[in-house]
């Protein structure tokens, strides 16, 4: 089983590719949870996210023959790049497998760092498949995204970083795909200090990890379903389980809606941009689903800022959407002169900021003498958008909400 040594080995093999990434006290999340909550600015790693750490050990560890045949592997994303860079920076060939829907953002950014890409499958375990048999055919060495010791002693370097930056951390807070992360996070971190609780967070439409606890052996997933494409995986790693069943103290789940919350807030409060998956730990925190007392030092490990510019849009308008600050709805008006302006004074004399209005007087879904309205504001969370809802109401508006 990996030890606190793997992981001690493998800074030094790492520490050349890899940046130590900022620890940083937030007052406003602190002031939010009632804890001392420290981020681990893993996106300020080389390509973004922590998958360099693990990627650099594993390939420093490549034998003659290995380098000359070069590796493959598979990724949704953050582990492409990784290998990538790491292998180009070692001189060695390096071919990714990805996912169909995997980020532009992402498949442009593995190209550019050096690699070749071959885009195969609708999730982690279809591009995997391809890339084990890439790894007969061309006899190439396959770089695990998280089912590899030296993988996992990289990834434990940000535990060493953690423990050594923040001296009084009671509690360090870290997602599971795969569960490398965690697991070399964890190694690090009960070998540094065993009264450390390490908190495992999954999204609830990836949690297979949760699910293997619970049952005491590994449970694969029928698919995936969240926006933390970084975490999206069909199961934990034979490797990482028993690490996991060891080493960390508890394994909870958060939504997508809670995740986008993570996110926007996140955005706002500390100016830092991280992925799904990057928000998960935080998320947890902000909704407890762990206990934890006032004042306790917590550190969640922002494990990567590599999101994608369309899905971005779609996860603030979903965090907006969720704590009140975007309403989206549809009424109709008779269509005659004015009407549009009495609705429009409503919305103004409650404080609704409009970005947009769609009127449509052709709408099969109304008569003909009526026109259908649909319309976006901007709300002050969700005590405003039930005042705007109920004045509506009272001013005899039948309205749906759409978002």
């Amino acid at each position: 089983m990996l030890e606190l040594d793997d992981v001690e080995a493998a800074r030094e093999r790492v520490a050349e590719t890899a940046r130590h990434t900022p620890l940083e006290y937030s007052h406003s999340f602190s002031s939010m949870t009632g804890a001392a909550v420290h981020l681990k600015l893993e996106t300020f790693q080389r390509t973004g996210a922590f998958k360099i750490r693990g990627a650099t050990n594993r390939i420093a560890t490549l034998s003659d023959a290995e380098r000359e045949a070069g590796v493959v592997t598979a990724s949704a994303g953050n582990h492409a790049q990784g290998v990538a860079l790491a292998a180009t920076k070692a001189g060695v060939d390096s071919k990714i497998v990805m996912p169909d829907p995997a980020p532009v953002s992402k498949v442009k950014a593995t190209r550019a760092y050096g690699a070749e890409v071959v885009l195969h499958g609708e999730d982690y375990s279809e591009a995997a498949d391809h890339a084990h048999e890439l790894e007969r055919e061309e006899d190439r060495t396959y770089v695990h995204a998280f089912d590899d010791p030296m993988v996992m002693a990289g990834q434990g370097t940000i535990g060493l970083e953690i423990v050594e930056d923040c001296p009084a951390v009671e509690t360090v807070v870290v997602p599971i795909g795969g569960g490398g992360l965690i697991s070399g996070i964890a190694t690090a971190v009960k070998g540094r200090n065993p009264d450390v609780r390490v908190i495992g967070v999954q999204a609830e439409g990836a949690s297979s990890a949760a699910a293997s606890l619970a049952k005491g052996e590994i449970v694969e997933r029928d698919s995936v379903e969240t926006i933390a494409d970084g975490i999206a995986t069909r199961r934990i790693g034979d490797e990482t389980f028993p690490i996991i069943q060891e080493r960390v103290d508890e394994v909870v789940t958060v939504s997508d809606e809670e995740i986008a919350v993570a996110l926007t807030t996140l955005l706002e409060r500390s100016k830092t941009l991280v992925e799904g998956a990057g928000a998960v730990p935080l998320a947890a925190v902000l909704e407890a689903r762990f206990d934890y007392a006032d004042d306790e030092v917590i550190v969640p490990a922002l494990c990567g800022g590599n999101i994608d510019l369309n899905t971005l849009t779609t996860v603030i308008l979903r965090g907006l959407v969720t704590t009140g600050r975007y309403l989206r709805l549809r009424t109709v008006l008779k269509d005659r002169p004015g009407t549009l302006e009495e609705l429009t004074t409503i919305l103004s004399e409650h404080r609704a900021n409009i970005y947009a209005i769609r009127h449509d007087r052709t709408s099969r879904d109304v008569a003909m003498n009526d026109a259908e309205v649909e319309l976006d504001l901007e709300t002050r969370g969700h005590d405003h958008v039930e005042t705007v809802l109920d004045a509506l109401e009272n001013a005899g508006y039948e309205t749906e909400v759409l978002l």
